[in-house]
């Protein structure tokens, strides 16, 4: 990763003849037999020792670690996509990169209920037994890390700088709760800034390590909808929330679901659609769904009835604020309990 002019493709194709030792010992003629520029022989023939030895002190440091594409840690899902890294950073626990994953995307700048919804899917998710992967951009990556965080499940945080800083930088904090309880992860070596063209190639790892993507809010123009597409190219599946016309935010998914996206509501919709990957996981708890709430959550899920219930009837029923109630109803709805239905009622659907 340290030689210049060698990309993602050409080191997967002289790791088809060679190991990388095998690669440092041959002549410059068998080098160049291989198809490699001069300048990039020299890079090989003589390495910068200077930034090898920065990257094998940040290797020795607690909670790092490196993983090639040829170790048998590689992340599976990864490696399936048409151009892995061949290398990968990881600050945390490497193993959950092996587990089954959720990637939620979407606005730097989205709406309130737009930031609510992610943390609640990403809550949702994560006690159903996927870990939640994202970018640890402002918005809704910042919402679905916390949202996995708040329920102790695992997220995975995909950088596009070298793991030694953290972008943004006011995601310190986080990217240490992150580091804490899953993994933070990067092709890009110790040092490397952040830079437009390296957020795209990160992209098509959250992407690639995912079983499915979930966009919550995304303009027409958007990043997101650029990470939905890679999904889509490497056969994840694609999840959108629709919204309204008039709303420039719900664009993007709109566009999705028109293109082919399954259209979500709950994380019902998620859940039926990757059954096969969370009944496989050992860590997916296999109780009742209502032992996923809280006595408060569940006390009021009691009160909602198979036919339409008016938020009147519950708040009066619950001895609970409107404000109360209508939070938690939207806890409910995203979890697949209820749903709404007209006239500001809702209905349970199990």
């Amino acid at each position: 990763m340290r030689v210049p002019g060698v990309g993602c493709r050409g080191f997967l194709k002289l790791l088809d003849t060679h190991t990388p030792g095998q690669i440092f010992t041959e002549s410059r003629q068998a080098l160049s037999a291989l198809g490699l520029k001069s300048s990039i022989i020299d890079a090989i023939k003589k390495p910068d020792l200077a930034v090898i030895d920065n990257d094998m002190a940040w290797l020795a440091q607690p909670n790092n670690t490196a993983i090639t594409v040829l170790d048998t840690d590689y992340p599976a899902q990864l490696k399936q996509i048409a151009d892995p890294p061949p290398l990968l950073f990881v600050r945390g626990k490497p193993e959950i990169l092996s587990l089954p994953q959720i990637a939620i995307v979407g606005s730097r700048n989205p709406s309130q209920l737009g930031r609510e919804t992610a943390f609640e899917f990403a809550k949702a998710l994560s006690h159903s037994g996927f870990v939640i992967t994202s970018g640890l951009a402002l918005g809704i990556d910042a919402a679905s890390h916390e949202g996995a965080l708040h329920a102790q499940g695992h997220t995975v945080a995909v950088a596009g700088t070298g793991l030694d800083r953290v972008y943004p930088a006011k995601h310190k904090g986080l990217a240490t709760q992150i580091v804490n309880t899953g993994a933070m992860v990067s092709e890009f070596p110790p040092g490397t800034t952040a830079k437009a063209n390296h957020f795209p190639r990160r992209n098509r790892i959250i992407s690639g390590l995912c079983q499915g993507l979930l966009v919550v809010e995304a303009a027409k123009q958007s990043g997101s909808l650029i990470t939905a597409r890679m999904a889509l190219e490497q056969n994840r599946e694609v999840f959108a929330i629709p919204g309204s016309i008039h709303n420039p935010l719900a664009r993007g998914c709109n566009a999705l679901i028109r293109e082919g996206a399954k259209l979500v509501e709950t994380t019902q919709d998620i859940l039926e659609e990757l059954n096969q990957y969370f009944q496989q996981d050992v860590n997916y708890s296999h109780h009742s769904p209502q032992s996923k709430l809280d006595l408060e959550q569940q006390t009021l899920l009691n009160l909602v009835m198979f036919s339409p219930t008016s938020i009147d009837n519950l708040v009066e029923n619950a001895g609970l604020s409107v404000e109360a109630v209508s939070s938690m109803l939207l806890i409910l709805e995203l979890q697949g309990y209820v749903e709404a239905t007209a006239g500001g009622s809702y209905t349970r659907i199990k």
